[in-house]
């Protein structure tokens, strides 16, 4: 059984960056995960933002995301970091993580797809102010 931890968040100036991350501790040892943040919309869902594939650093996003966002692998392997920069208000939302387990061949089906993903983070608040 796995359980992810969240970390991040509170204030940021408009303009400035954002780093938040997701931990999947537990029972992962030979394990790979398919790790995605989400984030709140004006409709109350939660968008898909991008994902990060632990075995192998590989990450997929969206086609609606644009440069500002990126999702890393840090150096604790499953872990992931959503770095935003340039942050507007458009950014201020609640942020959530969820992870799967799956393997290479299936990671970008797996990955790209919100309904597959099994275990989901409390969430986090992201504020951007002037």
């Amino acid at each position: 059984q796995v359980h992810l931890e969240e970390a991040g968040g509170g204030s940021v100036s408009t303009g400035g960056s954002m780093r938040l991350s997701c931990a999947v501790l537990g029972n992962t040892e030979g394990r790979a995960y398919c790790i995605g943040w989400f984030r709140q919309t004006p409709e109350e869902d939660f968008a898909w933002v991008g994902s990060l594939f632990t075995d192998g650093d590989v990450t997929y996003y969206p086609e609606s995301v644009k440069g500002r966002i990126s999702i890393s692998q840090d150096n604790a392997k499953n872990t992931a970091i959503l770095s935003i920069n340039e942050s507007g208000p458009e950014d201020s939302t609640q942020y959530r993580c969820a992870a799967v387990e799956t393997d290479r061949k299936s990671s970008e089906y797996v990955c790209r797809r919100p309904m597959l993903y099994t275990q989901w983070g409390q969430g986090t608040k992201v504020a951007v102010s002037s």
